[in-house]
């Protein structure tokens, strides 16, 4: 029996295994579907998809420079064991997608996956990734991803915390780049790792997110005001919760606005100005396994599910 392209898909899609495995097992059993399943499952490579259904909320974070610092890429790829995260295969594979989307035009996941494998355009970047799977025993993703380019007078900084715990990128922009500008570009970095800002400066906070707080703060302050043995007058309370917005709760989520921690008396942009002409353009912050439930299970009842098949 011919081996199509329609029977390639089908059995990818049935068995999760990379396209020029599929491929070879049909091959192998001369078109057969089921016989061709029965061969990957001996190499090891069906049981993919029966890992992709469990969660993945460890893993690592990974970033890839180009020399001259123009580019960069920030790269999460989750396992399921923190076991995993620290197995050499992996972190391989890791720091290799992280090259991969530096030297990528893609812009989602999909895309990534789509793409020929830079160490070997035979393979897909989703080939390569159930190779992984099946090799290492553990469901795999590719969860995120970012990239930029700078301009003639930018670089882009990295720093990585806790062996790939977290992972930050940063865009800056300086008149003169010197080891001093990539060391402030450093330190900001950290100071990101450690805060976790969600805006770079009180102009990017949309203003459905402040007035969303505001109606928080407020309903906190009047729940407060009703059981206070000295009630405050409500315009009273409005100024509070304004002088509140104002004063720390924009200086707790605007990289430029917050304290900055390794001198505690001035701000990130502050600071800054103490070094040089420097402008922070844009960051990115990844940790891993952010977001993602993890699901609880008895140790006791993992092994017996294990012993019992």
């Amino acid at each position: 029996m011919a081996v199509t392209a329609a029977l390639v898909k089908e059995l990818r899609e049935l068995s999760g295994a990379g396209m020029s495995d599929c491929k070879n097992a049909l091959v192998e059993a001369n078109g057969d579907i089921q016989s061709a399943i029965a061969i990957l499952r001996e190499k090891g490579l069906a049981a993919a998809a029966k890992k992709a259904g469990r969660i993945a909320a460890e893993g690592l974070v990974s970033i890839a420079l180009t020399e001259d610092r123009k580019s960069g890429a920030i790269v999460e790829i989750n396992s399921e064991t923190d076991f995993v995260a620290k197995n050499d295969t992996f972190v391989n594979f890791v720091q290799q997608t992280a090259k991969q989307v530096l030297n990528s035009s893609a812009t989602t996941v999909d895309e990534l996956l789509a793409e020929p494998w830079l160490e070997n355009n035979t393979e897909t970047v989703k080939d390569v990734l159930t190779h992984k799977i099946a090799t290492i025993g553990e469901n795999l993703g590719i969860r995120r991803f970012e990239r930029y380019v700078t301009s003639d007078n930018g670089v882009v900084v990295e720093y990585i915390h806790g062996g790939g715990r977290v992972g930050v990128m940063v865009e800056l922009t300086a008149s003169n780049i010197n080891d001093a500008i990539l060391e402030a570009g450093r330190n900001v970095c950290m100071q990101i790792a450690a805060m976790s800002p969600q805006f770079l400066k009180k102009e990017d906070v949309p203003s459905e997110f402040i007035n969303r707080e505001r109606e928080i703060l407020t309903q906190q302050a009047l729940n407060e005001n009703a059981t206070a043995e000295k009630p405050k007058p409500e315009n009273v309370i409005i100024q509070m919760v304004e002088g509140r917005i104002s004063k720390l709760f924009l200086k707790e989520i605007c990289l430029l606005e917050q304290e900055y921690v390794k001198e505690g008396k001035q701000s990130v942009s502050e600071y800054l100005k103490t070094v040089g002409d420097i402008t922070i353009n844009r960051f990115v912050r990844f940790e891993k396994g952010e977001g993602i439930e993890k699901k609880e299970e008895n140790f006791a009842e993992e092994v017996s599910k294990a012993m019992n098949g």
